[in-house]
């Protein structure tokens, strides 16, 4: 994975009034969760930080191992969850999963497919149905995406989560989640029409007596 890295500082103050002061100047509030529990809840280790820095990190499509900079003190973390205003949109809390070197996590890879599919040469349309797959591994081996060779799908046909394997990861999406197949389009079902009346009429052809 891209590592990008981000700072923050410490809040005390917490609950919604401190909140809206702090996305005033700028800051979002954020939680960073690890190991440690109370009363067997995670613990949460309250910080903010600069929406500045976090834009880099939600808006956009790729995955990254966080790095951390609370204070002068260091943590790696991957996101975990993202609250949004119901109307606005506007970014109101985030929440990071500290991570370490051994201990596996899962994560949403984003799906790459690869080659140009039989069926969409044949007329057909990719649809992908799912853009990221839940994997677990620990977060050093995990890509910053996976790899999906689809030159050999054919018309109608669909590639499944069961079918798919990578090293060093272990898929935790469902096994039948599609991930993506090839829709017949109004070209391909004519193409395979006309495929089919001219190869009738060749073997109409191949019948036919011989004029004596």
């Amino acid at each position: 994975m891209k590592e990008i890295k981000i700072s923050g500082q410490k809040r005390s103050a917490v609950g919604k009034k401190a909140s809206k002061l702090l996305r005033k100047e700028g800051l979002i509030p954020c939680n960073l969760y690890g190991e440690a529990t109370e009363n067997g809840k995670p613990l949460a280790f309250a910080f903010a930080s600069p929406m500045t820095e976090l834009r880099k990190l939600i808006f956009t499509p790729h995955i990254y191992v966080v790095e951390l900079m609370i204070d002068g003190e260091r943590h790696t973390a991957i996101l975990k969850e993202i609250q949004f205003h119901p109307v606005t949109d506007a970014v109101l809390h985030v929440d990071f999963y500290e991570v370490n070197d051994t201990k596996p996590i899962v994560m949403g890879v984003p799906v790459k497919l690869q080659g140009l599919a039989q069926g969409v040469r044949d007329g057909g349309r990719m649809n992908l149905s799912i853009r990221k797959i839940n994997v677990k591994a620990p977060f050093q081996q995990i890509p910053e995406h996976l790899d999906i060779d689809v030159t050999n799908l054919r018309l109608g046909k669909s590639i499944k989560v069961g079918e798919l394997s990578f090293e060093g990861l272990e898929l935790v999406t469902s096994k039948d989640v599609v991930v993506c197949s090839i829709k017949a389009t109004r070209n391909a079902v004519a193409s395979s029409e006309t495929a089919e009346e001219e190869g009738a009429a060749e073997g109409e052809t191949a019948e036919a007596p011989a004029a004596e």
